[in-house]
């Protein structure tokens, strides 16, 4: 019998422990993931109800009147990666709102330069429709807060009433 001691570890044993270090390593990394899209859908929800209660300021302030756009404004959704509208002022993707209303319009939590993501908006006036263009995040399902019945799979939505909730 040889005698000598075992210095080391067997290249088998090496492979184990590598192999669980990486399936801990993944499983952290899923959750992480998971914790961190929960935490931008809460803070699309506070900006979504921030932006809520500013055109409702507005309104107040304007006759009953939300600010007006020509058409579908936004914010990070222009040509699906160029940067449309600003942040404040009458050019601002919902004009004239910040900063009397609200000190800066939000940027998506998930702002992505390169990709059709945002936050867009469109009102004549009368009635208003704000959404939230998320990919690939999550969406609301129906009868949830900010739930979008035109667009079930890829938007956040919170707007003045109809016809603007239900057709636009």
């Amino acid at each position: 019998m040889n005698s000598r001691a075992r210095n080391g570890f067997t290249l088998i044993e090496l492979l184990v422990v590598i192999t669980i270090i990486g399936l801990l390593s993944a499983v952290v990394l899923v959750s992480l993931n998971t914790a961190r899209a929960k935490a931008r859908d809460a803070q699309r929800k506070e900006e979504m109800l921030s932006i809520q209660q500013a055109l409702q300021l507005y309104a107040n302030d304007h006759n009953g009147s939300y600010p007006v756009s020509s058409g579908w404004n936004g914010y990070g959704v222009g040509n699906c990666g160029g940067l449309a509208g600003t942040l404040t002022g009458a050019s601002g993707y919902i004009p004239n709102l910040a900063p009397t209303y609200i000190s800066v319009l939000p940027v998506d939590p998930s702002f992505v330069a390169q990709s059709c993501a945002g936050y867009i908006y469109n009102s004549d006036g009368t009635n208003y429709k704000f959404l939230d263009h998320v990919l690939p995040e999550s969406y609301p399902s129906v009868n949830q807060t900010f739930y979008d019945p035109v667009r079930p799979t890829w938007a956040w939505m919170i707007c003045s009433g109809e016809p603007a909730c239900s057709t636009w």
